[in-house]
């Protein structure tokens, strides 16, 4: 699902408290209404939207109750920072994905192989204290690709359009890109690009070559 749907999807904190409950456990809309203590009707309408999402799913038991229940992971990703605002929905791998391909991780966990309930519950706390700590590695890294950045503005720069710059630079490093390119990933106005180009070129950190802007150094 596209992030900036599920951000207007997840802002409205009804929705969230829905899907705090479904997480426990499926519920049919009665009792959604008595945990939320709002109308059914709105609650119907909530799950609705819910279930368009793909977020939530329904079942009927024998008693013909219709139970809603969560219908798949999904992370979402938000990042604010004076170099972008950015958003993005994530959902788990398949099982034949190799972990091993990310180089900068390490771990030996092999939850395929277990059985036991007594080695389920430690590879259990094994992987939550892995999430944990991906998070805070997630957070440093965030914090020194920042500083990078900064670093970059003054290097290139020091009016308010400094950290157009940076990103400028840091958006042409892999691949020659064009001025429309620049702009559609920037979000920044043509002319904007095009001048602060025109001005890195004069200073030798950039060229126009037949494929687009690229670096002039490493």
């Amino acid at each position: 699902m596209d992030s900036a749907a599920l951000l207007d999807l997840l802002g409205n904190e009804n929705r969230r408290r829905i899907l705090r409950l479904l997480a426990r456990k499926p519920c049919y809309v009665t009792e959604i209404s008595e945990y939320l203590g709002v109308s059914p009707k709105a609650v119907i309408e909530h799950l609705r939207k819910l279930e368009s999402a793909g977020l939530v799913e329904s079942r009927v038991d024998d008693q013909r109750r219709k139970y809603f229940h969560i219908a798949r992971n999904v992370r979402l990703e938000v990042t604010v920072s004076p170099y972008g605002f950015a958003s993005k929905s994530a959902y788990p791998t398949n099982n034949g994905f190799d972990i091993t391909t990310c180089r900068h991780l390490s771990l030996d966990i092999a939850c395929d192989e277990l059985d036991e309930l007594g080695d389920l519950l430690q590879a259990l706390e094994e992987l939550e204290q892995l999430e944990n700590e991906l998070s805070l590695a997630q957070r440093w890294v965030q914090s020194q690709l920042y500083d990078v950045l900064d670093q970059i503005s003054e290097t290139v720069g020091d009016g308010p359009e400094s950290r157009i710059y940076a990103d400028l630079l840091a958006t042409i490093r892999s691949e020659p890109k064009s001025v429309g390119e620049l702009r559609s990933e920037l979000d920044v106005p043509r002319e904007i690009i095009a001048e602060l180009l025109e001005s890195m070129a004069d200073d030798g950190l950039v060229r126009r070559t037949e494929r687009g802007w690229e670096l002039t150094t490493t």
